[in-house]
């Protein structure tokens, strides 16, 4: 579980969808407080306080809203506009006690709507951060509303009556399942409460048009256009400072004039009108906007937001096309875009309106079609997570395509994406994926870790279906939309034509599948069923001159032999007929998946109708084979488990934590630990580094080559110049290898000092290590990912080597083991050609270990191990580099809006 703070003031949702404001407690809050205690019932302060007495919350505003009381915190919950306290929730203990006492009180008209539990969730997260292991809630034993608020949190709960009183102690350093069960109990509640606050947007009961004028090639009137167009079954009305109508619609000057609060406002003002439309809307308690307009200044922007939260409202956009929804009982196309979505079953989530345009044609036209339709323009509120949570929970959504350049909470995306990709797939294009987006770097690590890298780690590990253009996304929805997903990737291609089948063989071996020769007896089968002269090896060429019948016969005897996962046809007319007509008169879906290439064919992809449903076909082999091995990814995803986080002995965060405040109290901006710090730091979570010495003169390093040489291969040690400034060693020339004897260390360190000068503080002194693989290991903090274990093949050559895969913290079991088995140096750490294999499990252990140090310790901006040299007989650390940067904590699981 994360070690961070709640800021000083955050929105979030309640159970039903309502905003709330949460934030610490000042002065100016006692008497809201004190007027929250005193709206409660009798009975709800006797549960509160045991008793009713007015003193105990008078105290009880006193106490919360008297700020840095040491061992104290305390959150109270408000309605949007900061008005009304609706909840208080505090914990108070000894400092260095390690335990405190919690307390919760709600408005009793609040009651039911989950603000006790949002602010416990908080409140937990602050109360770690203080130090605290333990909070202890004292009950009566009838108060089952407060002991069912603890027991659905997620938590342990270990309860003990004591004369009279229920003792509920809540663990807050519990183990990895116990933080998995806490967190998927988090992400549940999250669920409910997203896709009540977004019931407003998709299925409004009443629908208001702000900008639709007397012009009818304006964009306000062509959004009124298409909600009247989609057959929109609620009220409907338009927002215009002088006309009573427009095309038909009623028109009025504001919101407050309205025969009733619409749900829902679609604003395509000019900029500069935005922010007064907004919060009028808010003041008569509209619920949702959407904001198409573009070109806003970062005030107006600033003014927007904040009315969107003082009012509870959610919004999209700005800078978007709008939104829509195909479910007949809801119809809304609040859209300015030419292309209708059609009902369908592709959720549609995009940034650039123009891309959602693209993607709704291309569903319209295959027959997928579109459940819900948005364009999130700049994102000020509704995000690609707000919308995987809807799609999650709408029937008619089979399929989620997202097409966003940037993440607002990547962590929070790769959690809920996991979840809804277990029963829908995730599509998604990788765009923003190239290298001229990085910043510069330090490390080798952090050099490692591209775009590309970064983004990946998080779309494997989320099991989303990357792909790198939009016409890929395409072609693989359609394959999924139609097709069941292939068990493997071991494929048949059959074709009329053996240049076309060539080709498509060899785009399949291309995108990572696999043709494999057919046994003898299939083989056989084949050469009786076809035509003089085929081929059939697979690929299969049946000749040109084969029927339609015989050529089904053929697919029908492949899949039955069960060799392969999936059939690939390429087929091309003839004059003799046209297969690929005859193939679409059997059925359209089998058992495993079956996929037609047809070069003559306009479309890049189609789903023809065939017996029972459809079949893909496409003009392009390499389309066909990218979109095949996508769907074998995700099947290989859906059947692999989920993966455990390991428990860690030998691991003392407290130490960690203190060793990194003490550097940043010298350093305040930062840098690169010295030696021994950087050896406390790895040691204070098992990670040991080969002996070592620091030497700051020659005579100093002669002396412990002498302590240290016979540690080394054939007694030979190594010296490595160290200085703050040197971040790449082999860059300076900084490293001597195989030093035997006295005079070749002197000698060392006299030309490292005359050669490197002033940058060369000292050198470190190290016994020579056997040789082994050399890799590198570390840790890199993305700016919008978070922290990223990189692993690969190390030493001096690792940037020209560019062999890294990274894995977003924390790594599971598998998450480490697909690290090494990913590398393209995973041959050397198996077992070579008789080689021994690498001690991998001391390895993974690493690794581990260095995912646990960046998740205690968000200060940690980059961990360099390199050369990290692995032997059968075990992992040595040559040489760390960590760098330590003021960052503030950051918990990416606490509900919270934008």
């Amino acid at each position: 579980m994360h070690e961070v703070g709640t800021p000083h003031a955050i929105w979030a949702l309640a159970a039903d969808g309502e905003t709330v404001l949460l934030r610490r407690p000042g002065p100016e809050d006692r008497d809201r407080v004190l007027a929250m205690h005193a709206a409660m019932s009798a009975e709800n302060l006797y549960l509160r306080f045991f008793g009713a007495s007015e003193s105990a919350a008078r105290e009880t505003a006193e106490r919360v809203s008297t700020p840095d009381r040491a061992g104290c915190g305390a959150l109270v919950a408000l309605t949007p506009d900061g008005d009304e306290v609706v909840g208080v929730v505090e914990y108070d203990g000894a400092i260095g006690s390690g335990e405190a006492e919690l307390a919760l009180a709600v408005a009793d008209a609040w009651h039911g709507r989950g603000i006790g539990t949002l602010l416990i969730e908080h409140v937990v997260t602050m109360a770690r951060a203080a130090g605290m292991r333990t909070l202890v809630a004292d009950l009566l034993p009838w108060n089952r509303p407060m002991l069912r608020v603890l027991e659905d949190m997620g938590m342990p709960v270990r309860n003990r009556l004591v004369s009279g009183v229920l003792s509920c102690a809540i663990p807050l350093d519990g183990d990895i399942p116990t933080v998995e069960r806490y967190l998927t109990a988090v992400a549940r509640r999250e669920a409910l409460a997203d896709v009540a606050s977004l019931v407003p947007l998709f299925a409004p009961r009443a629908v208001a048009i702000a900008g639709a004028g007397r012009r009818a090639d304006s964009v306000g009137r062509a959004l009124l256009h298409n909600v009247k167009a989609a057959g929109y079954a609620g009220s409907l009305a338009v927002l215009h400072p002088t006309a009573t109508e427009i095309d038909g619609v009623p028109a009025f000057p504001t919101p407050d004039l309205l025969p009733e609060v619409p749900d829902l406002v679609v604003v395509a003002v000019p900029a500069d009108r935005v922010p007064a439309v907004v919060e009028d809307c808010g003041r008569v308690g509209v619920r949702a906007v959407v904001v198409v307009t573009s070109g806003g200044t970062p005030e107006q922007a600033a003014r927007v937001h904040a009315s969107i939260r003082r009012h509870g409202m959610r919004m999209v956009g700005p800078n978007c096309l709008g939104i829509a929804q195909t479910d007949p009982t809801t119809a809304l196309n609040a859209t300015f875009g030419w292309a209708v979505p059609t009902r369908g079953s592709a959720g549609v989530a995009v940034q650039s309106g123009g891309v959602g345009i693209a993607l709704t044609e291309q569903l319209n036209r295959l027959g997928i079609g579109v459940s819900t339709f948005a364009s999130l323009g700049d994102k000020y509120d509704v995000s690609g997570n707000d919308m995987l949570q809807w799609w999650q929970a709408d029937p008619q959504t089979t399929m989620a395509i997202l097409h966003l350049e940037s993440f607002g909470n990547p962590r929070k995306f790769s959690r809920i994406a996991r979840t809804v990709g277990r029963t829908k797939p995730v599509l998604t294009v990788d765009a923003g994926r190239s290298a001229a987006g990085r910043r510069a770097a330090g490390s080798h690590t952090a050099a490692a870790v591209t775009p590309t890298v970064a983004r990946g780690a998080l779309f494997r590990q989320a099991g989303v279906t990357a792909v790198q253009t939009l016409g890929d996304l395409v072609a693989v929805a359609a394959l999924l939309h139609s097709q069941p997903l292939p068990d493997g990737a071991s494929v048949a291609v059959i074709g009329n034509a053996g240049g076309a089948g060539v080709l498509a063989a060899d785009a399949c071996v291309d995108a990572g599948l696999a043709v494999p020769r057919f046994g003898p007896d299939l083989e056989a089968d084949l050469r009786a069923l076809l035509p003089a002269g085929a081929a059939c090896a697979n690929p299969v060429d049946t000749t040109a001159t084969v029927d339609g019948e015989t050529l089904r016969r053929c697919v029908d005897r492949v899949m039955a032999a069960g060799h392969v996962d999936a059939v690939v046809l390429a087929l091309a007319p003839t004059a003799l007929g046209d297969p690929l007509g005859d193939m679409l008169a059997g059925p359209a879906v089998g058992e495993r998946p079956v996929l037609v290439v047809a070069p003559e064919r306009a479309a890049s992809v189609e789903l023809l109708p065939a017996a029972g449903g459809t079949v893909p076909v496409y003009n392009d082999a390499r389309t066909a084979a990218v979109a095949l091995a996508h769907a074998h990814e995700r099947a290989m995803w859906l059947t692999r488990p989920r993966g455990t986080v390991p428990a860690l002995p030998d691991v003392d965060r407290g130490a960690a934590r203190s060793l990194a405040a003490d550097y940043l109290g010298r350093e305040p901006d930062g840098g690169w630990l010295p030696p021994r710090e950087c050896a406390r730091l790895l040691g204070a979570y098992g990670i040991e580094v080969s002996p070592w010495r620091q030497a700051f003169d020659a005579d100093e390093a002669v002396a412990l080559a002498r302590e240290l040489a016979p540690l080394g291969a054939d007694g030979a040690v190594v010296l490595k110049a160290y200085g703050p400034q040197i971040v790449h060693k082999s860059d300076v020339g900084g490293v001597r290898l195989r030093l035997v004897g006295d005079d070749a260390v002197r000698e060392a360190f006299t030309d490292l000092a005359h050669r490197i000068g002033a940058l060369m503080e000292s050198v470190v002194v190290q016994p020579m290590a056997a040789s082994g693989v050399e890799l590198i290991a570390g840790v890199t903090q993305d700016e919008v990912l978070g922290p990223l274990v990189v692993f690969g093949l190390g030493g001096v050559t690792t940037d020209l080597l560019a062999d890294h895969g990274a894995r977003l913290t924390p790594l599971t079991d598998l998450d480490a083991h697909a690290l090494l088995a990913g590398s393209r140096g995973a041959p050397l750490l198996y077992g070579h050609r008789g080689a021994s294999a690498t001690d991998t499990a001391g390895i993974e252990n690493v690794l581990h270990r260095l995912s646990r140090l960046a998740d205690d310790v968000p200060q940690l901006a980059e961990a360099d191990l390199n050369p990290l040299v692995a032997r059968p007989d075990g992992v040595t650390v040559l040489d760390a580099r960590i760098r330590l940067a003021p960052r503030p904590g950051h918990d990416p699981y606490l509900r919270r809006l934008r």
